[in-house]
């Protein structure tokens, strides 16, 4: 069962529903790469640091709007101490920064090493802007799930939210959403530093142009961390029927017994379209689906990254039902097959959302003014607790080997002379047009659920 141009709906009634302004809000600024030492100034051993000379400040993209959102529950109270250390028991280790220095207290080891690429892109951050970020001190939580609940703190009797921060949130949560460890590279499955694999991404799109592509729906990754993606196996193709996707188990202990050759992110840019689906939560593949040119169809998420709240449902993917998989993704892919054009749109500003706004330059100036306006709040003078340990960029190096350090290495950031002038953050959301957001967005995803329904219904009615 195809669609023809004539279909029952009409591609361009959902576009015009997001704003020109929107669409059109893509920057950039170049960004360069030295070979440089692992401190940058001695040259008797090279490895590859990010390089950034004094430029005119520009504006920010639009998602560092979300700051202001995320830390909104204290902008009354401001920040306690006490606020600060209820947060412990989440947190696997506090960080404290004191005169551009930074000192961890360790509680607890997270999965792998999301601790150490994490710390290690802070150290990373100092370097690039020495002397401008401000004293401050937090608790950071490295798993999945949020943990501060929004109904914990309700009723007469509450006392304000612990500070506390993560990689995703909920909107049943309370946290402060902070860029995830894979940006700095995830050694344990090969993942390189995000400023590389986003290079390597935009070359693997190169390979194989959209229309040439597998006219399918392509998912690879583990289905035994959630009921929700294990759900979504069902939709694989079978000898009975073929809901047009293609889905694979990855097997991480096979694949690095056999050199992760299945698993590099840069060849799997082969299909049209490109599923999204959390994990245990948020999933760090999603920047990685959605810079791959094709159509992405995001089953829909519970949880949010820093990034991703700023996307559009049809403006830069694709929204799926999770309650609907198999059949909201059939109804995509015969969709984009018979909208070509239209499709390859779709994926294309994703693809451009991500490679133009997902810049590591980006990243760090979103931490720059996330601790910025952290530190704003804070009603207490950080101080160095007697557990703290000073960390540096050569103290991590030094403590690391095999992929651990390589990747280290590879996103060292060189300290400048001239401090990097950070783009300029946007201003906070007022209510009004927060909520023209949500509505709007709401919108287009019923749209596009009466679509696929009508489709089914129609197609039912012809058997």
């Amino acid at each position: 069962m195809y669609f023809t141009h004539s279909s029952f709906f009409d591609f361009q009634s959902v576009i015009v529903a997001v704003p020109l302004s929107l669409r059109n809000r893509f920057t950039g600024r170049p960004w360069t790469s030295t070979e440089f030492s692992l401190n940058c100034s001695n040259q008797s051993t090279t490895t590859s640091c990010v390089g950034a000379n004094e430029t005119s400040a520009m504006a920010c993209p639009g998602f560092f709007r979300w700051i202001h959102e995320d830390l909104r529950p204290w902008k009354d109270t401001g920040i306690s101490r006490d606020m600060l250390e209820r947060a412990k028991k989440h947190a696997h280790f506090r960080l404290v920064i004191v005169e551009g220095k930074a000192y961890v207290e360790q509680y607890s080891k997270p999965y792998q090493t999301r601790d150490v690429f994490t710390i290690w892109g802070i150290l990373q951050l100092l370097n690039l802007y020495p002397g401008k970020i401000p004293d401050l001190e937090l608790m950071f939580r490295c798993g999945d799930k949020t943990v501060i609940q929004k109904h914990d703190i309700q009723g007469s009797d509450a006392t304000p939210p612990a500070v506390l921060f993560q990689y995703c949130g909920h909107s049943t949560a309370l946290n402060i959403v902070f860029p995830d460890w894979t940006f700095w590279g995830w050694a344990e499955t090969n993942i390189k530093p995000w400023k590389i694999m986003l290079e390597g991404m935009v070359g693997g799109n190169k390979r194989i142009k959209w229309q040439d592509r597998e006219p399918y729906a392509y998912w690879r990754g583990n289905p035994h961390v959630s009921p929700n993606r294990e759900d979504l196996m069902k939709c694989n193709v079978s000898d009975k029927y073929d809901w047009l996707a293609r889905l694979y188990e990855q097997n991480w202990g096979k694949e690095r017994e056999q050199g992760y050759k299945h698993s590099k992110l840069e060849d799997q840019c082969t299909h049209r379209y490109k599923i999204y689906i959390e994990g245990n939560s948020w999933s760090v593949s999603e920047k990685y689906i959605l810079a791959c040119d094709s159509m992405a169809l995001l089953i829909k998420p519970e949880y949010y990254d820093f990034f991703s709240r700023s996307m559009e449902p049809m403006q830069h993917y694709w929204p799926v039902r999770a309650s609907n998989k198999c059949k909201d993704i059939k109804f995509a892919v015969e969709w984009g097959n018979n909208h070509s054009v239209d499709a390859q749109a779709i994926g294309k500003a994703g693809s451009k959302f991500i490679q133009e706004n997902l810049k590591m330059e980006y990243v760090y100036e979103y931490m720059f003014h996330l601790f910025k306006e952290y530190a704003k709040l804070l009603r207490f003078k950080p101080k160095i607790p007697a557990g703290a340990v000073e960390v540096s960029s050569e103290s991590t190096a030094s403590s690391l080997g095999g992929l651990w350090k390589m990747f280290i290495l590879e996103s060292v950031v060189k300290s400048p002379g001239d401090a990097l002038v950070p783009c300029t953050a946007p201003p906070p959301y007022d209510a009004h047009n927060l909520q023209d957001l949500f509505q709007r967005k709401e919108n287009v995803r019923r749209q596009v659920e009466m679509w696929g329904d009508e489709y089914w219904e129609n197609l039912n009615k012809k058997q």
